[in-house]
């Protein structure tokens, strides 16, 4: 159970670098080659790339000018499915309520794309990459939290 285990967060760790690794490993080739192809699609589209050196170097403005968020309002919900997918399938066995922290994760950071033009966080701008990726810490930590609770609360009845 323990190497199980593992092995799946391998695999979503791999779907951490680049969507459709870890289904790669699950040798689940066609979602792996569709997840490929629509994290290029979207990377492109969005110019993601550009837009994370930007973030990185702290240009922010600049970063806020290039980035197209009708494509880039895709990608934490692509990048999220992604991980969730290959860790679920590398565990084999069901786990209940397993969805929660990504789909919580995956709207949030959504929502987090659309306001990262104008949100501050005191008086900082964290941009369309720093303001998605607190809020995928924040909601993945609530989701498990959520995860856990309902879980218990179930195991009650």
């Amino acid at each position: 159970m323990k190497n199980e285990k593992a092995d799946a967060l391998e695999k979503a760790l791999w779907s951490v670098a680049l969507p459709g690794f870890g289904q790669l490993l699950n040798k689940k080739y066609f979602k792996a080659l569709l997840l490929f192809v629509l994290e290029v699609i979207i990377n492109v589209k969005s110019n993601l790339n550009t837009v994370i050196i930007l973030s990185f170097y702290g240009d922010l403005s600049r970063a806020i000018q290039v980035t197209n968020y009708q494509w880039l309002m895709f990608y934490p919900c692509l990048y999220l499915f992604g991980i969730w997918d290959a860790y679920r399938d590398g565990i084999k066995e069901a786990s209940p309520f397993l969805f929660l922290p990504f789909v919580l994760s995956a709207y949030t950071a959504t929502v987090a794309v659309i306001y990262s033009r104008t949100f501050r966080i005191g008086n900082v701008l964290l941009g369309p990459i720093f303001l998605p990726i607190l809020t995928i810490v924040l909601s993945m930590i609530i989701g498990f939290i959520g995860k856990s609770f309902l879980l218990k609360m179930l195991a009650k009845e």
